[in-house]
C-alpha cells in the first residue's frame, strides 16, 4: 500500500507527497515508480493518488509517447548485439555516435516525420558514402518501434532514396600500392632499423596479403613449416569497448591455407625462437603455450595478449614519417600482394582464392590493375607480338 509522506518544503512550510509503483515498463521489463509531491494536505494527496490508480488500472502502463529516439536505440541494441558479431556492432554503434544520433537522438520517437526523414537521408546522402547503410539502421530502430507498438508506421519506408553524389576528383587519387622495388625497399629499411615483429608483421602482410585482422590473429599453430603452408581460420576484431576479440572470419571463403615461401618460414621461424626468449624474460614459457599469438604484445596491460587493431596502422604511420616513404594504408599491403599476384602472371582465380574473396568480381573490381611496370611494357611486348 502507497504511504503518504510528510515532507518541510524550502521554504519552511509543509507539504505531503507519495511514491507509487506503476508496474513493469514492457519495453525494458524494469520496474517503474513514479513520485508525486506538493499537495497542502494528505487528503490532496490521498485524491491525486486514487485518480492515478484508477488510471493505471484503466489504460495500463504508458510511457511510449514520451520515449526518445536514444532511449529506443539503445533497447534495440541490447537485442541486435545476439545477432551479429561484436565487430559489426562496433560499426554499428559508430554509425550511431557519428551520424545518426545527431539527427535523430533528441527526438520523440512518435514525433519523427517522414518528412524529416526525408531531410535528414537527403543531407546524408551528400556527407557520406554509407548513407543507405544509415538510413537502413534507422528503419530497424523504427521497425523495432512498430514491433513494440510504441508507433504504428515506420516513417523511414516512405522516403524517396536520393541517388549518390559523384563528386569530381580535382586530382587522381594515390594508387594505394607499392610496387616490387618500393616494397623491396620498405622491408629492407624495416628489417634493418626496427624491432623484428614490426619486420614480421609487415613481411606477412606483404607476403600473404592477408587482411590486418587475420594477421595480427594468427598464432604458431596456424603455421605449418613442414608443409609451407599458413592457415586463415580466424580474425582479430576491433568491439565497441576497443577491447581484443578474436573472431571467425569475414566470410566462409575467408577460411583459406595458403602457400609461403621459403624466405618468409625462415625470419617466422627465427622469430618463433626470437619471440620464445623475448617472453620468457617476463616470465612467460611459451613451450606448451597453446594457440601462442605469433604477433603477441610485450605491452604490461595486455601481456602475450594480441595486440589491438589500431598497433599495424600506427607502426606504418611511424615508419613512413621516420623514413620519408610513399604513402600507403595498411590495407595498401594486400592490395601490393595482388599487384604483384598479377604481374607475375597469377591467375585471377588464383589471387581469389589466396585472398579470400567470396565474388570473383571483388577480385576482378579491386585488384586487376596493372603495376606502372605493366604499362611501361604494354608497347614493348606488343611490338615483339607482331615482330614486323
Amino acid at each position: 500500500m502507497t504511504t503518504i509522506k510528510k515532507y518541510t518544503k524550502k521554504d519552511g512550510s509543509t507539504a505531503y507527497m507519495f511514491n507509487v509503483y506503476l508496474g513493469t515498463d514492457p519495453l525494458t521489463g524494469k520496474p517503474k515508480r513514479t513520485t508525486r509531491r506538493g499537495f497542502n494536505s494528505t487528503k490532496e494527496a490521498k485524491l491525486a493518488l486514487a485518480r492515478l490508480e484508477v488510471d493505471i488500472e484503466a489504460n495500463g502502463f504508458k510511457t511510449h509517447k514520451k520515449m526518445l529516439f536514444k532511449e529506443l536505440y539503445e533497447l534495440w541494441l541490447e537485442n541486435y548485439r545476439h545477432t551479429v558479431k561484436l565487430s559489426t556492432v562496433n560499426t554499428t554503434v559508430t554509425y550511431f555516435r557519428t551520424a545518426i544520433l545527431p539527427k535523430f537522438e533528441s527526438l520523440l520517437i512518435d514525433k519523427i516525420t517522414t518528412s524529416h526523414c526525408q531531410k535528414v537521408v537527403n543531407e546524408w546522402s551528400k556527407q557520406y558514402k554509407n548513407y543507405r547503410s544509415y538510413r537502413n539502421y534507422v528503419k530497424m530502430v523504427l521497425d523495432y518501434a512498430t514491433t513494440l507498438q510504441v508507433i504504428t508506421e515506420n516513417p523511414m519506408t516512405k522516403i524517396i532514396m536520393p541517388k549518390p553524389v559523384q563528386k569530381v576528383e580535382e586530382e587522381e587519387p594515390l594508387e594505394n600500392y607499392y610496387d616490387k622495388q618500393q616494397l623491396e625497399h620498405f622491408l629492407n629499411i624495416i628489417q634493418k632499423n626496427e624491432k623484428m615483429k614490426i619486420y614480421v608483421l609487415f613481411r606477412l602482410l606483404a607476403f600473404t596479403g592477408g587482411r590486418k585482422g587475420e594477421v595480427l590473429a594468427l598464432t604458431w599453430d596456424d603455421v605449418n613449416f613442414k608443409e609451407k603452408t599458413i592457415r586463415f581460420n580466424k580474425t582479430l576484431a576491433k568491439t565497441e569497448h576497443s577491447t581484443r576479440n578474436v573472431q571467425t572470419p569475414k566470410t566462409v571463403h575467408s577460411k583459406r591455407v595458403i602457400s609461403v615461401d621459403d624466405n618468409t618460414l625462415d625470419v617466422l621461424e627465427k622469430w618463433k625462437k626470437t619471440q620464445a626468449k623475448l617472453l620468457l624474460m617476463y616470465g612467460i614459457n611459451t613451450t606448451f603455450q597453446k594457440n601462442q599469438p605469433i604477433l603477441a604484445s610485450t605491452d604490461k596491460r595486455a601481456m602475450n595478449d594480441f595486440h589491438s587493431t589500431i598497433y599495424p596502422n600506427y607502426q606504418l604511420k611511424s615508419i613512413i614519417k621516420k623514413y620519408d616513404l610513399p604513402s600507403i594504408t595498411v590495407h595498401g599491403f594486400r592490395h601490393t600482394h595482388a599487384s604483384l599476384l598479377f604481374e607475375a602472371e597469377a591467375s585471377i582465380k588464383d589471387v581469389q582464392d589466396r585472398l579470400g574473396h567470396t565474388d570473383i568480381k571483388t577480385t576482378m573490381n579491386v585488384y586487376t590493375h596493372v603495376t606502372q611496370k605493366m604499362k611501361d611494357n604494354t608497347a614493348e611486348k606488343f611490338a615483339k607480338y607482331v615482330n614486323f
